[in-house]
């Protein structure tokens, strides 16, 4: 039996799948699991749907195996195949390439998740999927914003839907729609066997992504509608009100007098 909160769940999903035309007739797709909340909440809920979608579409849990002898791995295969869906595991030497090539004062953790997401690449092409589900949630796409903004000096964000650079594989993110906060509590629900990847490296996880959630958090407690309008601004982009020359033509910006001129 359903609880309110996996309606509410699968509603916010599933009109974020057709907002975003993310699942298309014959789909087969390779969803990222990593053993954390996110990525369980995202295989759980993808396969609600598709038992349910009148588009007949697959999916294939992938997890991309860091190379740490103390990974548990086989709890998120344990998991998958409780809910019926296949497992595949990407083994990969990640750790050791993080060790040697890290450059100094670097986050290990940005980096090691730059090849776990090539290695999911991979993996997916190999298991003929057309298409990769990431667990990234509405926080995060915020989040990212913010980190742009802030750090890059870019209005770059996270996008729900989005070609790959190699053209071959679409990442979507399911979760779009969903705060963090409805996730978390899904997760203790549901009591997800939740993993850590075991890193031998030691550092701070988050780095400046941690201030930015922090900082999320704190305005969403001043304003509660800060989450919605924040979305609300990722889906509407008004080049007018900025000053990228590529998007705005500022010659144009002169008064004309009754002559023409």
């Amino acid at each position: 039996m359903q609880t309110r909160l996996t309606k509410i769940l699968l509603s916010r999903m599933g009109k974020a799948i057709k907002d975003f035309n993310m699942i298309e007739e014959g789909d087969r797709i390779a969803v990222g699991v990593s053993g954390g909340k996110d990525s369980y909440t995202l295989l759980y809920l993808l396969e609600e749907i598709r038992k349910k979608s009148p588009k007949k579409f697959e999916i294939v849990a992938l997890n991309a195996h860091n190379g740490n002898k103390f990974y548990q791995w086989e709890k998120i295969e344990s998991f998958a195949k409780s809910i019926s869906v296949p497992f595949h595991l990407e083994k990969t030497t990640i750790i050791e390439i993080v060790m040697e090539k890290l450059r100094p004062n670097s986050y290990p953790c940005s980096f090691c998740a730059r090849l776990r997401r090539a290695a999911l690449y991979s993996a997916a092409l190999e298991l003929k999927c057309c298409k990769l589900a990431l667990g990234h949630h509405l926080d995060d796409a915020i989040e990212t914003l913010l980190l742009n903004f802030f750090f890059q000096g870019s209005l770059k964000g996270m996008p729900p839907k989005l070609l790959a650079e190699n053209k071959k594989i679409t990442v979507i993110r399911p979760l779009y729609y969903i705060p963090e906060s409805m996730i978390r509590e899904f997760s203790e629900k549901m009591g997800y066997p939740i993993i850590d990847c075991a890193c031998i490296i030691s550092c701070d996880k988050q780095g400046e992504r941690k201030e930015m959630k922090k900082a999320v958090e704190e305005i969403s407690k001043r304003y509660p509608k800060a989450r919605r309008s924040a979305l609300s601004a990722l889906k509407t982009v008004e080049p007018r009100y900025l000053a990228d020359c590529k998007l705005h033509n500022f010659e144009k910006e002169n008064p004309q007098n009754e002559n023409g001129g």
